[in-house]
């Protein structure tokens, strides 16, 4: 069916899909403050049709946290960092570089940012996953790996900021071309592999360290 004009008449779905993309856009580039009459304005739809997808300004964040956030994590990761049929580095190489690839755009760098401001709830939630999928486990593989004797509670979280300046690191380098506008390594597998080789050199005796009366 189509518009007055000759337009194809977008479906349910499609309609829907449509203010989820210009919601992503609006977020990543205002932030969270605008009430649901002034999204609805500028996403270009009546207050009553966006009432009629996403009954709150928090449902569509909601959707906007599942699709940027939740669908783009690849459930292989969780059996790569794992697999100890190959070596730890490597695991953790593969991980951070498809990783990177799927974190370093615009869109995610900016809502990230921009929620951390005004819209905590995404952030928390998908930090304790971080801890938990990725960083926890990675610990674990070292602990494995090192030898070392399980961590005090006080170890565990001087490791968890261990992982943290890799993490950091690796995420900083969207901060610096998205949020910055700076130039940044155009190779950047390559840019990514060699932090997780510092960090994967430098781990055996940082966790040593940490185990020193």
């Amino acid at each position: 069916m189509s518009t007055p004009d000759g337009r194809r008449r977008l479906s349910s779905g499609e309609r829907e899909q449509q203010i989820v993309r210009q919601a992503i856009a609006y977020f990543a580039n205002h932030g969270f403050a605008a009430s649901t009459r002034e999204l609805a304005r500028e996403l270009g739809v009546s207050q009553p049709l966006l009432y009629r997808y996403f009954p709150s300004k928090e449902a569509l964040a909601e959707r906007v946290f599942r699709d940027v956030y939740v669908s783009r994590w690849n459930p292989e990761w969780d059996a790569w960092l794992t697999d100890r049929s190959v070596p730890l580095g490597e695991r953790v190489r593969r991980f951070y570089r498809q990783y990177a690839s799927v974190i370093l755009t615009s869109d995610w760098i900016r809502i990230f940012i921009q929620a951390g401001l005004t819209y905590e709830g995404i952030n928390v939630r998908y930090l304790a996953r971080l801890r938990e999928q990725v960083f926890d486990v990675v610990l674990a593989e070292l602990h494995h790996e090192c030898q070392v004797a399980a961590p005090t509670p006080q170890q565990h979280e001087d490791e968890i900021e261990f992982i943290w300046g890799l993490h950091a690191a690796i995420f900083y380098i969207g901060v610096r071309k998205w949020v910055y506008r700076l130039d940044v390594p155009e190779e950047l597998d390559r840019l990514v592999g060699r932090q997780v080789e510092d960090f994967m050199t430098s781990a055996p005796l940082v966790l040593r360290q940490l185990r020193q009366p």
